[in-house]
Parts: C-alpha cells; structure tokens; sequence
C-alpha cells in the first residue's frame, strides 16, 4: 500500500508540473476578434476619381471579411441599408455603387456606362456608408445562418449596436 501511495505521488509530481519552451510567436497587435462597424460620409467627385479611400488602421487579416453597405433612404425615420455593390438605374444609364479592399484599407467606388461628370448631385454628394468588419473565424460559423446582404441582420447576428459604429473623416 506505501508502495503504490509513493508510486502515486512521485508520478503526480512530473504529471502536474507545466510544459516548458519557448513563448510562441505574438499575436497581430491591435487586431479585434469581434466586428467592427465604421460609418463614412463622403462626397463622389471628379477631384477624388469619384472614390474614397478608407485606411483601416490597424490592417486586417486576410482572413477577415469586409462587408460595405450605403444609406439609401430613411423611411418612417427608420435607415434602409443596401449591400454594395448596388445598382441603381438612371435615366442617363446604370450607376455602380462598388467597393474593393485589402488588408489596409477599403476603397469605395463609383462606377457608370455614362459620363459621371453628368452624375445628379443627389447621387454623389453626401454618401453615407457603413463599413463592416468581421473576423474570419465568426464569418465562418455564421455563414450559413446570416443575410449578409441585411445590414440589420448582420449587425444583430454580430451583436453591434448604435453605439459602436465609428464615424471616419
């Protein structure tokens, strides 16, 4: 019996003592694991190449996923939300409203099959668009459950509210 006590303990001894090695490589600094969700305001113009450029500060990973939405009408004082890229069919012909992105930054853009220096003010001035960002491992377990193309949807599966959307210049 003192023998199997002894036996038991001295293998306890190795079996609770931690791991060692080397620390493993530090994480991406900066980085959120939850989503983000980013307004800017912007003005579409033949002085900025009818774009804006968003600098995502800190950069993203490549496995994240950006998703862009625009303003495009208040009813009932409630914000309707659509899913770029967006088109909107004018009398002067189609208007893209499109987006791209990298790690660093978003840019969003407009796109035509006329001339956009004949673009109506009230479709180039004053954007409004929300920029969101979800890290790739949630984008991966939502995937099948979300409507990424409903602003509402996606801020409730994400659980952002109001008061975390960060205005950009």
């Amino acid at each position: 019996m003192k023998r199997i006590i002894l036996l038991l303990a001295f293998v306890g001894t190795f079996a609770f003592q931690g791991c060692s090695g080397p620390e493993g490589p530090q994480g991406a600094t900066g980085y959120s694991a939850e989503a983000e969700v980013f307004e800017v305001t912007t003005s579409f113009s033949t002085s900025n190449n009818f774009a804006k450029l968003v600098t995502l500060n800190p950069a993203i990973l490549n496995s994240d996923m950006v998703l862009v939405y625009r303003l495009f009408d208040v009813v009932n004082g409630a914000d309707v939300w659509r899913s770029l890229p967006q088109t909107v069919y004018l009398t002067q012909g189609d208007l893209d409203y499109n987006f791209d992105f990298t790690k660093y930054d978003v840019n969003i853009f407009l796109d035509s099959n006329f001339d956009l220096t004949t673009l109506s003010p009230s479709w180039a001035q004053n954007q409004v668009f929300r920029v969101v960002i979800i890290p790739g491992y949630l984008s991966n377990k939502k995937r099948k459950t979300i409507d990424f193309n409903d602003y509402n949807a996606v801020v409730k599966a994400f659980n952002l509210n109001k008061n975390q959307i960060k205005t950009l210049n």
